[in-house]
């Protein structure tokens, strides 16, 4: 599994147009091998914002990278009036509670 991070500060007053990119982006088709996305925002310092996206294998990110001409989290963050920086991790390891 495969997890990105882009984070950027979002200007005061552009977190509405982050949130309304982000929802739009989720009510239409996903990339295939995405498996989940979550927007968040930093408690201690609100300007701070995050989109993490799970995505089922590296290849399936390079796929969607090939794919689309700009990845669909950073035309959500550019909406907002800001630039993200991009990190791509590797998941090792996972603990996932018993229901």
């Amino acid at each position: 599994m495969i997890l990105t991070i882009l984070e950027a500060e979002v200007p005061f007053g552009a977190e509405a147009k982050l949130q309304a990119a982000y929802d739009t982006a989720g009510a239409g088709d996903v990339p295939r091998g995405l498996v989940r996305s979550e927007l968040l925002r930093d408690t201690r310092d609100p300007g701070r914002w995050r989109i993490q996206t799970w995505w089922e294998s590296l290849e399936a990110l390079e796929e969607m990278r090939r794919t689309a001409a700009t990845p669909a989290g950073i035309l959500m963050f550019r909406a907002a009036g800001a630039e993200p920086s991009i990190e791509i991790f590797e998941v090792m390891d996972m603990v996932v509670p018993a229901p």
